[in-house]
């Protein structure tokens, strides 16, 4: 299911009211307030995920993406506002308490142990024990369960170029990583899952592989959050974006609402929407 939201309209502190046609968001911030002493890093951000969306997150270095994307996993507390999912607040202390919500974020980093192999991986920290006595009393982990589960995760998104489950994550190439790092992430979002910057490292061939992924959780109703300064992958990928400037939401466009120049128009401060000053500096 794709959304195709006509861009949405600011008010003069950035915050928005998007055409959600009537559907309720899966993930919904309000007024996210998020302060480092006297630096501003969010000022009074709304977002909205629907579901079975691509949500892009856009903005110049400093807009506050990042600062955004760790607030809604649970990585910085907000200091004000507030964050729904499924329509009920939530209060993320920390990453693992988005986890348990069913939110996963797939940072930069990646965050996979090289040294272990792709099952060990997907199942870090979830590890799951071989049924009966064996798992329960003497607390044998099932390796060959872990493994095959795997393979359906990574098969289930379309991935070709991995087949072994037993392979050493150091000897993959760095989109074969990402497949991992977003295998794992979809196989255990059952909510949300958020990719921060997934194709930078990455080639045209595998990044247009890890935007087929993408594309392939959406298909399953899975709704995306995507942090990228590639903006032809965002144009191409996207349903909806949303605009970053200067800690606040500049705006919240479609690829089919507006051009490529126009959004990073938006985002540099050189465009506004509906005569809003995107380039105010923030009170």
């Amino acid at each position: 299911m794709t959304v195709q939201d006509t861009a949405t309209s600011s008010t003069a502190s950035g915050a928005q009211t998007t055409g959600g046609q009537g559907r309720t968001p899966v993930l919904q911030g309000r007024g996210m307030v998020k302060t480092f002493g006297r630096v501003v890093g969010l000022d009074g951000v709304d977002l909205e995920l629907y579901p079975g969306e691509v949500l892009a997150v856009i903005g110049d270095n400093g807009a506050g993406k990042s600062t955004l994307i760790k607030c809604l996993s649970g990585a910085y507390q907000l200091d004000g506002g507030e964050i729904e999912l499924d329509s009920r607040p939530v209060s993320f202390k920390r990453p693992q308490d988005a986890r348990d919500s069913g939110i996963e974020t797939v940072y930069q980093t990646l965050a996979v142990i090289p040294a272990l192999d792709i099952a060990s991986n997907l199942y870090l920290a979830r590890e799951e024990r071989r049924p009966g006595p064996l798992g329960s009393v003497l607390r044998m982990l099932d390796k060959k369960g872990m493994r095959d589960r795997a393979s359906d995760a990574v098969q289930g998104l379309g991935i070709q170029t991995i087949q072994n489950m037993g392979q050493a994550v150091e000897t993959l190439s760095g989109g074969q990583r990402q497949a991992v790092a977003v295998a794992r992430a979809a196989a255990f979002g059952s909510n949300v899952v958020i990719l921060d910057e997934p194709t930078a490292a990455l080639g045209v061939k595998e990044g247009n592989a890890v935007l087929d992924m993408i594309k392939g959780l959406r298909d399953k109703g899975l709704p995306v959050i995507l942090i990228s300064h590639n903006m032809p992958h965002v144009w191409e990928v996207a349903d909806r974006i949303h605009i970053q400037r200067l800690a606040r939401r500049a705006g919240v466009i479609t690829p089919q609402s507006h051009t490529m120049q126009e959004g990073v128009a938006i985002m540099t401060g050189a465009m506004t929407i509906d005569g809003v000053d995107a380039s105010k500096e923030p009170s």
